[in-house]
């Protein structure tokens, strides 16, 4: 029985339209400073096609810098929390569209947190025998499901996926140490008010999104850092130990504050939110991916993440690469351009929102 799950394939999939915040200014009342000086946020992208899609892409690319076919899988997990549909589960799409028959499929939602929470599970079962060849992803299409119509959280998401493959290895590497957990008394100052439980017969369109900014960085802070305690604690590792923090990407601010806490100095510390906004369960993967081909990944690093989001779900794993960091196969699928700039997919969406909250005002 093998120990460890090395991760041995790496992707990521960034739709081509993207969005800058002096576009976003063009209808909403802000500006590139108030966005940057606030989030860290320059600009982000913007989906024209399902979740699914843009973790089919990204996948292929992990598939590809891992040197698999698809049918060697044996289990797929996707972190999302903007699935195509409720039933059948994104999984299923992106193993159909890989062409795998026979691997376990499922999706996991803990909001941001899905992609460490997905390495978690896919660890111990790499580490029972259970699975030996797993694929994760994250994977969100948020620009979807958001107000556009509300400055404070409209202006901090994109879209965008990201893959990693792990494979049973003898060598001491992956997620050495992981720890997650949930705050689910706070679970409502981070929260869509859209599911079941809406009203099928009387929805008009508008799913509120409750975002609490202080509660939620306040209790992030604390989450995160906690998780990183732990982690350390039951690795006997330091931070003089740790070679790149690599967090979820929320908000530079958070980021800051959570590389400080961990005493983890900035030029270790892999920030590319300016560039795609909160893509939720994608931030992670996508990070990991970028910080490999940047080549601030080296072999054999050790490597502390830290994630947080709705539910309040919280983590922090400590994460050891492997010895390549280059892919077997060459990887460059990307998705192609319907044509679209990102405003004009996301004004209808701004008109309509704008439209139902004036008809609720005036009933």
């Amino acid at each position: 029985m093998k120990k460890y799950a090395e991760i041995t394939g790496w992707g990521k999939c960034l739709p081509p339209a993207v969005m800058t915040n002096d576009d976003l200014a063009t209808f909403l009342e802000t500006s590139d400073e108030w966005i940057r000086t606030r989030t860290g946020i320059e600009e982000r992208r913007v989906s024209a096609v399902g979740t699914s899609k843009m973790a089919t892409v990204a996948a292929r690319n992990a598939l590809a810098a891992a040197g698999l076919d698809a049918e060697e899988l044996d289990l797929i997990i996707v972190g999302t929390c903007t699935p195509d549909e409720i039933i059948p589960n994104v999984a299923s799409a992106v193993q159909r569209d890989l062409g795998n028959k026979t691997a376990a499929a499922f999706d996991l939602n803990a909001a941001c947190s899905s992609f460490l929470y997905g390495m978690h599970y896919a660890t111990q079962a790499i580490r029972t025998g259970a699975h030996k060849k797993v694929l994760i992803i994250g994977a969100e299409r948020l620009t979807r499901i958001l107000d556009w119509t509300k400055r404070e959280s409209a202006v901090l998401f994109g879209d965008g996926a990201g893959a990693m493959i792990l494979e049973a290895s003898d060598d001491e590497s992956g997620l050495l140490a992981s720890h997650v957990t949930c705050d689910a008394d706070a679970r409502d100052v981070l929260a869509l008010e859209f599911g079941m439980s809406f009203n099928r017969f009387g929805f008009d369109g508008i799913m509120p999104f409750n975002f609490v900014g202080q509660e939620i960085f306040k209790r992030a802070v604390k989450g995160m850092n906690t998780a990183v305690e732990k982690v350390f604690e039951e690795t006997g590792l330091t931070t003089d130990d740790i070679d790149s923090l690599i967090p979820h990407q929320a908000n530079k601010r958070l980021i800051d504050y959570l590389a400080k806490m961990c005493k983890v100095p900035e030029e270790k510390t892999v920030i590319n939110i300016q560039k795609y906004g909160n893509t939720s369960s994608a931030t992670l993967p996508i990070a990991f991916c970028e910080a490999v081909e940047q080549g601030i990944v080296k072999p054999g690093d050790t490597i502390v993440s830290a994630v947080f989001g709705g539910g309040l779900t919280c983590g922090a794993g400590i994460i050891k690469w492997g010895q390549r960091v280059t892919p077997i196969r060459d990887y460059n699928e990307t998705l192609p351009s319907n044509g679209q700039t990102a405003l004009e997919l996301i004004l209808p969406l701004y008109e309509g929102t704008k439209a139902a909250w004036e008809k609720r005002g005036h009933e």
